[in-house]
C-alpha cells in the first residue's frame, strides 16, 4: 500500500513540477524595478513586471516568481523607479482648422514626457480631437490616450469659438444631445454669454444624463450653486478660491443685478477670502466628490512674465508657428500693466496659491492639469505638467500627494481606477520608468529612462527621437512661415 502510494505521489509530482518550473511568457518584462505604490506611498524594491497583450499579467520579487518571466524585450530597472503613466487632466487643441497639424504635433509631445493619458477641455476644434480620440484607441494614430469633452456649451454669440450655443433650455437639450450623439467623455460648460440659469440647467440635465461635467462658474452664481446642481470637477484654482469668499452670494448677487461690474466683483473677492468659509466649502466639495483641476502655472506664467520673460524659451522650438502666434494676445495684454498692476497680479497668484494645501486638507481630489495648447502663452504641452507638479509642491504639497493628482485623481475622476492608477496586475500597462526616486523629490518625473504605453516601449532614444521629429517639423513651419 506505501509503494502504490509513493508510486501515486511521485507520478503526480512529476506531472505538475514541469508546470510549476515552465518559464512565464510575456511581452515585455521589466526586471530589479523599483515599483512605486502610489495609493500607500511605498517604494518597493527589486520587482518583476509582466505585461502581456497591454495589460500588466505580474508583479512579483525578481528572487520570487518573478524569475520564471521571459519576454521578447526586457527592460533593465536596476537603479530605477517604475510609476503609474502621467495623467494631464486639462489640454486644449485649437486655433481654428488652419493649424489642425500643428495641433497634431503636439501628440508625441505629451508622451516623450510620461504623460500616456489626456484630457482635452474643449477647444474649437471639436469634431478633430474627436476623430483623434478614435484614431489613437485603434492605433492608426500615435499619442497618448485621449479622453476629450467635444465643443463647449455656451451661450448665444459667445467669446470662444468652436461651441454649442443654447439660448434657452431647448437649446441646452439639444446641445447635450449633440454631446451624447458624439459620445463625448464629459460635458465642458461655459460662462460669456450662457445664462446663469441655463448654465445651472445644463450642469442638472448633464448629471441627470449619466454625464460628468466641468466648466467656468458665472460671476453671476456661487461656486456652491453650480457643484448643488451637479459639476464634476472645478477647473483652476481661481475659483475654488471664489468658493472661500465670505460675502461669495452678496457679489454675486450685486453682479447679476447689474449694481456692480466684473472689475468691482473681483476686487471685493480678492478682499473678502475667509479660511473657515473656503474649509466649510471645501469640505462640501469632497463630500459630493467634486475635483479641483489647479491649472497653477498657466496663471503664474502671465503673473510673472514681468521677472520671467519666456520669449526666448527653448521649448518654442517644439510649438508651430501658428500656435505661437496664438500666445500674443495674452502677452501683449500683460506687457502693457503698470507697475501697480504687476504688483496686484503677483500678489493675486500668492493668494490663490495658497488654496491648494487647504483643499488637499478638506480631501478634495487634486486633478494636476496644465492649460497647455493654444492661446495659453507659454503654457507648453508635455513639460508643462512637470513644471505644474513642481509648484503643488512649492505650494505645499508633499511629492506623494502630487504624484497621487498626476497617477491616480484623473482615473479615480473617470471612474477608471480598476484600470488605471497603479503597477498592479490587471493594470493597463501605461508606464514611465524614472532614473530618480519622485517620492523624495517630484523632479524626479522629468528624469525619463523609458516609457510603456499600451505595453509598447519607448526607451530614452525613442522618446528623444520623437522630440526631434516635433523639433524638425516646425523648424520647416517656421521657415514656411517667413515672408
Amino acid at each position: 500500500m506505501k509503494n502504490t502510494l509513493g508510486l501515486l505521489l511521485t507520478t503526480l509530482a512529476a506531472s505538475i513540477s514541469p508546470a510549476i518550473a515552465a518559464p512565464s511568457q510575456a511581452d515585455v518584462v521589466i526586471r530589479h524595478a523599483t515599483v512605486i505604490d502610489v495609493e500607500h506611498g511605498r517604494a518597493v524594491p527589486a520587482q518583476t513586471v509582466a505585461i502581456r497583450d497591454g495589460s500588466i499579467v505580474a508583479v512579483t520579487d525578481d528572487a520570487g516568481a518573478g524569475a520564471q518571466w521571459q519576454a521578447s524585450t526586457t527592460i533593465d530597472g536596476r537603479g530605477r523607479y517604475l510609476i503609474p503613466g502621467l495623467w494631464d487632466m486639462h489640454v486644449h487643441f485649437g486655433g481654428g482648422p488652419a493649424l489642425i497639424e500643428e495641433n497634431k504635433a503636439l501628440l508625441p509631445l505629451y508622451v516623450a514626457h510620461g504623460i500616456t493619458t489626456v484630457r482635452d477641455a474643449s477647444g474649437d476644434l471639436a469634431e478633430q480631437v474627436l476623430s483623434w480620440r478614435g484614431q489613437i484607441a485603434s492605433g492608426q494614430l500615435f499619442g497618448p490616450q485621449l479622453f476629450t469633452s467635444g465643443a463647449k456649451i455656451e451661450g448665444l454669440a459667445p467669446v470662444w469659438k468652436g461651441t454649442i450655443e443654447a439660448g434657452d433650455k431647448a437649446g441646452v437639450d439639444a446641445a447635450l444631445d449633440r454631446e451624447q450623439r458624439d459620445q463625448v467623455d464629459f460635458v465642458k460648460i461655459t460662462d460669456s454669454t450662457l445664462k446663469p440659469e441655463l448654465f445651472l440647467y445644463a450642469v442638472s440635465q448633464a448629471k441627470a444624463r449619466g454625464l460628468r461635467s466641468s466648466g467656468h462658474v458665472p460671476m453671476a452664481l456661487t461656486v456652491g450653486q453650480a457643484i448643488e446642481a451637479g459639476m464634476s470637477s472645478i477647473e483652476h484654482l481661481d475659483y475654488a478660491f471664489k468658493a472661500g469668499v465670505k460675502d461669495e452670494a452678496a457679489i454675486a448677487a450685486d453682479f447679476a443685478a447689474g449694481r456692480i461690474d466684473r472689475a468691482e466683483a473681483n476686487r471685493r473677492l480678492h478682499a473678502g477670502f475667509d479660511r473657515d468659509t473656503a474649509m466649510a466649502a471645501y469640505r462640501r466639495f469632497a463630500e459630493l466628490g467634486v475635483a479641483v483641476t489647479p491649472t497653477l502655472d498657466g496663471g503664474r506664467i502671465i503673473d510673472f512674465l514681468d521677472v520671467e520673460p519666456r520669449d526666448n524659451d527653448p521649448y518654442l522650438a517644439y510649438i508651430g508657428p501658428g500656435l505661437r502666434d496664438t500666445y500674443a494676445w495674452r502677452v501683449e495684454r500683460a506687457a502693457k500693466a503698470t507697475p501697480a498692476q504687476i504688483e496686484a497680479r503677483h500678489a493675486h497668484y500668492a493668494q490663490v496659491a495658497a488654496v491648494l494645501p487647504m483643499l488637499q486638507e478638506a480631501g478634495v481630489r487634486i486633478m494636476a492639469g496644465t492649460d497647455a495648447g493654444f492661446l495659453n502663452s507659454y503654457n507648453f504641452p508635455g513639460i508643462g505638467l512637470h513644471n505644474e507638479l513642481a509648484l503643488y509642491v512649492r505650494e505645499g504639497l508633499t511629492p506623494l500627494q502630487v504624484l497621487q493628482s498626476a497617477t491616480r485623481a484623473g482615473p479615480a475622476w473617470f471612474g477608471k481606477l480598476d484600470r488605471y492608477g497603479a503597477v498592479a496586475a490587471g493594470k493597463a500597462a501605461d508606464l514611465v520608468l524614472l532614473d530618480r526616486n519622485p517620492l523624495q523629490d517630484i523632479t524626479a518625473t522629468r528624469a525619463i529612462n523609458t516609457v510603456v504605453m499600451r505595453g509598447k516601449v519607448y526607451d530614452r532614444a525613442a522618446l528623444d527621437a520623437m522630440l526631434a521629429e516635433t523639433k524638425a517639423q516646425v523648424a520647416e513651419w517656421n521657415a514656411q512661415a517667413k515672408p
